[in-house]
């Protein structure tokens, strides 16, 4: 299979998904737009949802820094901090939000969100709160899984509800909360 064909149909998708919403783009229109047959679009992705995860994932994971600021404060807030600015793209919004919902339809691409997104980016975060331990700025307590789900699942909220905006004082405050959280450990 030819590497620049995927590249095209890559390039396809994430066009369509800046013009559109995942709901709207056609493995029709991504095939047209990439010059290649829709046969050579369904070899490589069995669905939308699939290769609309691919082009994601090349935009999205490219947005998101490396941190090591020195402390775990600091790290949360550049984490989630990059994590805002890559969602407050409208196109990177409404991809993630269409990703999300069609994630709960498709199994197929709830496994590879699983496989290729979410355990990929948990492993990055773990690597903060493994420097934060060796700092000593963990209590031995802690769960570390519950801490990412701390510092991520306020700002899937905002995004998912629109209820409040995804600002860097929203950022500041989560980061900060789950930082004293992961120095007392859980509550008695």
């Amino acid at each position: 299979m030819s590497e620049r064909t995927d590249e095209a149909i890559l390039d396809a998708a994430l066009a369509l998904l800046e013009e559109g919403s995942l709901g709207d783009m056609t493995m029709d229109d991504v095939a047209a737009r990439a010059h290649v047959s829709k046969a050579s679009v369904y070899r490589r992705w069995p669905s939308k949802g699939t290769l609309a995860f691919d082009a994601f994932m090349v935009d999205f994971v490219g947005r998101q820094p490396e941190v090591d600021t020195g402390s775990l404060a600091g790290d949360l807030r550049a984490a989630l901090r990059g994590w805002v600015r890559a969602v407050r793209r409208p196109t990177t919004a409404r991809t993630l939000r269409g990703l999300i919902a069609e994630v709960q339809r498709d199994p197929e691409l709830a496994g590879a969100w699983r496989d290729r997104f979410v355990e990929p980016v948990r492993h990055r975060h773990h690597q903060i709160l493994e420097r934060a331990d060796a700092r000593g700025e963990l209590s031995p307590d802690v769960d570390a899984e519950v801490l990412l789900d701390l510092l991520y699942g306020p700002a899937y909220h905002r995004l998912l509800h629109g209820h409040r905006p995804l600002t860097d004082r929203f950022v500041d405050q989560v980061a900060a909360a789950v930082a004293q959280a992961a120095s007392t450990g859980p509550p008695a």
